[in-house]
């Protein structure tokens, strides 16, 4: 939202060429989406509002999960390899770049649409870090766990203990 009067200012100039007429401080218009995409009625219910909605509570619950997969296993020294970990490497990054997408889709900004790309990007270089990191304290476990799991979509079905993906 504290980028929103910022976008609105730099792009006042197309948007009442564009839209005449169209109060963009009003709340409804504030929701960028729905006015450039011609959308009508309630902001919070056209389809991009819903999704982001999903996406976002999706995220969360993606992340508090991963989170207390990830505690327990830090706790015993062990590897996370169960619940979201079971699906996709990187589950709590993957939460993180959900949420983003999800509020980027409700109130695109100017700073948001600039910060998004770069957030994925350290997300991606953190992932790959910590990975390194796997390696050297788990060594072929990881590399097997690696192996047998995606990075980054998740997969639906997990595979049984000591199966190999082919």
């Amino acid at each position: 939202m504290y980028g929103f009067p910022l976008s609105i200012y730099f792009l006042s100039g197309w948007l009442t060429e564009k839209y005449p007429g169209v109060d963009f401080l009003s709340h409804e218009n504030g929701h960028l989406w729905h006015t450039l995409l011609g959308f009508e009625g309630n902001a919070h219910w056209d389809p991009l509002h819903i999704a982001s909605n999903l996406i976002i509570v999706l995220g969360f619950f993606m992340l508090a999960s991963a989170w207390a997969v990830l505690h327990k296993a830090q706790q015993g020294r062990s590897l996370a390899a169960t619940g979201w970990y079971a699906r996709c490497r990187h589950p709590q990054y993957l939460a993180f770049i959900m949420i983003m997408f999800g509020f980027l889709l409700q109130w695109p900004t100017i700073p948001t649409l600039v910060m998004f790309p770069i957030l994925v990007v350290v997300y991606v270089r953190l992932a790959k870090r910590e990975e390194q990191m796997a390696l050297a304290e788990f060594g072929d476990e990881y590399r097997t766990y690696m192996h047998n799991t995606p990075a980054w979509i998740p997969t639906i079905k997990t595979l049984q203990p000591g199966a190999s993906r082919t």
